[in-house]
């Protein structure tokens, strides 16, 4: 039956696939790095809660060893538990730089990445290779783009390969089974630019969630190496039920450091369609705007992800009015996240300052391909 309106697939509703899909994600806009850790937090959650054979390389070009990264703890804490499910590599520079500044160690670098890339891809041993910001490592000119999308087409079938950064090459894109760009908006209302901590990220493309999930990483990360004050709250509505893959890697980072992370659930077990909202669906939806109302107010979180609130107010499930002004009352300090489609953008979107809507221009489920288990859900 046909069926208009906003509805979130829950990880019950999905069956697993076999085959394996290139996702590009590029753009402007932000969070494209941050998809890729998304999924690298579901992969890792995935080799934790079953016995599937899963391991993820997370390579990341123009990031140098130089710099220090938010998400590093985060990922070291969950390599010192689960070694056999995570390899990182970094390559490249610590610090920006245009076409006009390139090299002999950069391309050095960028040649070194993507050896073991090669290398990675050939060798059967991974479920999920990230080859993170290859898009403007191939724009400038770095490697060569023909021998990159050649490799990366003649894939083992069951590997997914994730491509991030702007300035993703047609080649590239002309071989993507997925492809999501995100633009940024930019609010010009009467809070100028938006209030700073709030993002948002919204639209038909695939990368909203996997953003924030690449956020809270960060987020996480940031408290274990930097600041132990800096507690993270995920609170995910219509996503009611068991088996997302995130679940176990966040609880395994809950249990090393319990001060850091906070997670919350709320919403059925099942589609939430227009029209059919249950008496269930209004309690659970403020059940998880009462966890979140007090959370911002209270100054105690530093990062607070409200993954799905956006559907759920355009599901009408809560107004837009209490959230507006608990964000524009939020403390300084706290960044709130907000993902999720909508058909009717609510009055809070003029409150960010970082708002990415993510397109969609290709998605292997528009073909008829199953999701898969800890990489979409």
């Amino acid at each position: 039956m046909a069926r208009t309106g906003i509805g979130i697939r829950t990880a019950q509703t999905h069956t697993d696939r076999l085959v394996g899909q290139i996702h590009v994600y590029d753009g402007a806009g932000k969070g494209k790095s941050q998809a890729a850790l998304g999924v690298v937090l579901r992969s890792i959650g995935l080799g934790i809660r079953t016995s599937w054979q899963t391991r993820v390389l997370l390579l990341r070009f123009l990031k140098g060893p130089g710099r220090t990264y938010d998400e590093d703890a985060a990922i070291e804490a969950l390599q010192r538990g689960f070694p056999h499910l995570i390899d990182q590599v970094r390559t490249g520079r610590a610090e920006f730089f245009g076409a006009e500044d390139i090299t002999r160690f950069d391309r050095l670098e960028a040649q070194r990445g993507w050896d073991v890339a090669k290398g990675a891809i050939a060798s059967g041993l991974y479920s999920v290779v990230v080859l993170d910001e290859l898009n403007p490592v191939l724009d400038l000119g770095l490697l060569p783009v023909d021998e990159v999308v050649k490799t990366i087409k003649n894939k083992p079938e069951d590997l997914e390969v994730i491509a991030t950064g702007r300035g993703a090459p047609q080649p590239l894109l002309d071989i993507a089974n997925l492809h999501s760009e995100m633009k940024p908006h930019h609010h010009l209302t009467a809070t100028a630019h938006g209030i700073e901590g709030i993002e948002i990220y919204t639209g038909s493309g695939k990368g909203k969630s996997t953003s924030a999930l690449g956020k809270a990483l960060q987020a996480i990360g940031k408290g274990i190496s930097q600041d132990k004050s800096h507690r993270v709250l995920i609170l995910q509505w219509l996503k009611g039920g068991v088996g997302y893959t995130e679940d176990e890697a966040i609880a395994a980072l809950r249990q090393s450091y319990p001060n850091l992370v906070d997670h919350q659930r709320c919403g059925r077990d099942a589609i939430v369609w227009r029209g059919q909202q249950q008496p269930l669906d209004y309690v659970e939806a403020e059940r998880g705007w009462e966890i979140a109302k007090a959370a911002i107010a209270s100054g105690l979180y530093k990062t607070i992800i409200l993954d799905e609130l956006n559907p759920t107010v355009d599901l009408e499930l809560l107004p837009e009015q209490p959230i507006v002004q608990a964000l524009l009352r939020k403390p300084r300090d706290t960044e709130v996240i907000i993902t999720g489609r909508c058909k009717h953008p609510p009055a809070y979107f003029d409150l960010a300052s970082v708002h990415s809507e993510v397109f969609n221009h290709k998605h292997y489920a528009e073909k008829g391909v199953d999701l898969k288990r800890g990489v979409d859900f």
